[in-house]
């Protein structure tokens, strides 16, 4: 349990998860070593990467006893979920609710981030033990859906991913989420043009947007 705190802290310290969506598992650990030299240390593998499980190992393994913290992203099932976690997965992500999933995450005590969009299944997520509230697609509901939500729960921690941008993180923060999960406005640049120093700017630009809409 201590563990599965220290972990959520240091997640919500710089309050930034990289989304990592690749066409390659070289591209996606690329995108995770650019992500990382910016300042992002929670880097979340989407299981859409080929070959995920491995990338999650290796990755595991490049930077065991580091600060960084690897997840598995776009997790549908508990089956799923159990495999990311044995490969060295720390939190589990997924963009819909599964009950199985949340419940096998509380019994190994791995941090699970399901996805949300009503009250309805924020409070259904949190019911079951959910750590974080995933609010997704964030670029459909705005920062607005947050404040809305607080009202009648003002403890819910949400997190906002999809279409999330350099310039809406601010108003997410500011709005009451805990942090947030960035992906293709982090990486789209810097994996066209082929240089990824692009990703590791764009890191160090969200880390610095996080931090000054906290500052107030």
């Amino acid at each position: 349990m201590i563990r599965k705190i220290e972990i959520l802290n240091r997640i919500l310290e710089t309050g930034v998860i990289a989304v990592v969506r690749a066409e390659s598992a070289e591209q996606s650990i690329k995108i995770i070593d650019a992500a990382r030299e910016g300042g992002i240390l929670a880097l979340e593998v989407t299981m859409t990467v080929p070959g995920a499980i491995d990338v999650i190992k290796e990755i595991c393994q490049r930077y065991a006893g580091g600060e960084e913290i690897i997840g598995a992203g776009t997790v549908l099932d508990a089956e799923t979920a159990r495999v990311a976690m044995l490969a060295g997965a720390q939190f589990i992500v997924g963009p819909t609710l599964n009950p199985d999933m949340v419940r096998i995450c509380n019994r190994y005590q791995i941090n699970c981030m399901p996805g949300a969009t009503s009250v309805r299944e924020v409070l259904e997520a949190l019911e079951l033990g959910a750590t974080i509230v995933k609010i997704f697609p964030g670029n459909l509901l705005k920062p607005d859906f947050i404040k809305a939500v607080h009202g009648p729960l003002p403890y819910a921690p949400l997190m906002p991913t999809g279409g999330v941008s350099v310039e809406s993180a601010k108003e997410w923060i500011r709005a009451g989420a805990v942090a947030i999960g960035v992906g293709g406005d982090l990486t789209k640049e810097g994996i066209a043009k082929g240089d990824y120093s692009l990703i590791t700017r764009k890191a160090e630009t969200y880390i610095k947007a996080v931090r000054e809409a906290r500052s107030g």
